[in-house]
């Protein structure tokens, strides 16, 4: 077992080694996740809504 100084100089070296992104990288990918999960509840919703439309239709002629 380490003391907490030692600990907090392993943290630290641990640290440095990380690749941190850049600014750019961050609002591109930020941007990128909202685009895409935009485009994912559109595709779902138009299933739904075809699935929906599809089943009354479906349900409308025995019904």
């Amino acid at each position: 077992m380490t003391n907490p100084l030692q600990f907090i100089q392993q943290v630290r070296a641990e640290v440095s080694k990380v690749a941190w992104p850049t600014r750019r990288e961050v609002l591109l990918t930020t941007a990128m996740v909202f685009v895409l999960a935009s485009l994912t509840a559109l595709f779902f919703s138009l299933v739904d809504l075809g699935i929906r439309s599809g089943l009354g239709a479906v349900l409308g002629m025995f019904g």
